[in-house]
């Protein structure tokens, strides 16, 4: 037992207490509760989806002109930052000794030049939409007998990819910004990896928890002492109930709770309202980059930590 939880390993009881409840999702975040489990496993769950879970990113960019501002180093590190919207399950990973094919490459190509149109200037920033795939594989070079990639079918045909293909996932992100005369000319050459490589493989904005505060009066609270209460709070965390002719404090929303100590401040107040979190009961959000939705990125994340589980079992057995 240790700050009121019960820590002992007994699997029948572990299944029974463990719920987990969708509170809101959308394609790019999703806030749920994981009941029943401790800060162990939330902590496993949050460190998987930072580090382990895997993306595809940009990881070589063979540049044939760049007479923009920005270095080409720079400009290849800007790249990798892209988020990829391409399902990491439908690629393989890339070994060094391997040579670039359909299963383990997705080949990006920019090609802008800046112009002047009387007085427009065209193509003054090259944004993220300017980024073409080349599901045919890579273009480069045109004079050489290098080849950089050895594709033996079209991407198009891969099972699973969605109709639309592949893109990066938010088609305004400005990559540079060239003046009349300037031109990029590359080809970006994404592969499988995880966020413990490099951060730009990581499939989160961010993943956090927090345990559920617990918020409770320890008596009656009305009259002014109520709206005191009320307007203590920043977080809007109370309000106040009419009962009959009295007004009264009650908890209203005990999940806005930071935990700021603002309504125990003052005299007395301590002992009015207490503040405690339940410490088996977690409020996990995931942010996604893009790659997968944030539900899916949670089931991957599930099946890693249970791969893992799986090896420690083997290894002991």
């Amino acid at each position: 037992m240790a700050y009121g939880v019960d820590n002992s390993l007994r699997i029948e009881d572990f299944c029974k207490n463990l719920r987990v409840e969708i509170i809101s999702m959308n394609e790019e975040d999703i806030e749920f509760d994981i009941v029943g489990i401790d800060a162990a496993i939330a902590n496993a769950f949050r460190r998987i989806l930072i580090a382990e879970v895997p993306t595809m990113a940009i990881e070589k960019v063979y540049i044939a002109n760049n007479t923009s501002v920005i270095q080409d180093e720079v400009l290849a590190h800007r790249l990798g930052l892209l988020p990829i919207k391409a399902d990491p399950r439908l690629f393989d990973y890339k070994s060094e000794e391997e040579n670039a094919n359909e299963k383990n490459t997705i080949v990006f190509k920019i090609d802008v030049v800046c112009t002047r149109k009387g007085e427009r200037v065209l193509n003054s920033s090259v944004t993220s939409d300017q980024m073409k795939w080349l599901p045919e594989g890579s273009e480069m070079p045109f004079n050489t007998m290098t080849k950089f990639t050895s594709f033996g079918s079209s991407q198009k045909n891969l099972p699973g990819l969605p109709a639309e293909g592949i893109s990066c996932q938010y088609p305004d992100i400005i990559v540079a910004k060239l003046r009349p005369g300037q031109a990029i000319e590359l080809e970006g050459h994404a592969i499988k990896g995880s966020g413990n490589i490099h951060a730009k493989w990581s499939p989160v904005a961010t993943a956090r928890y927090r345990m559920l505060p617990e918020v409770n009066l320890m008596e009656d609270i009305q009259g002014k002492l109520a709206e005191e209460l009320v307007q203590k709070c920043p977080t809007g965390v109370f309000d106040i109930e009419d009962v009959g002719t009295v007004k009264k404090a009650i908890v209203a929303r005990p999940r806005n709770c930071t935990l700021c100590r603002e309504c125990v401040r003052g005299t007395d107040w301590d002992k009015r309202v207490q503040l405690t979190r339940v410490k088996d009961h977690f409020i996990f959000t995931i942010e996604s980059t893009g790659a997968l939705r944030p539900e899916v990125l949670f089931t991957e994340a599930i099946k890693i930590l249970n791969e893992k589980c799986h090896r420690i079992i083997t290894e002991l057995s």
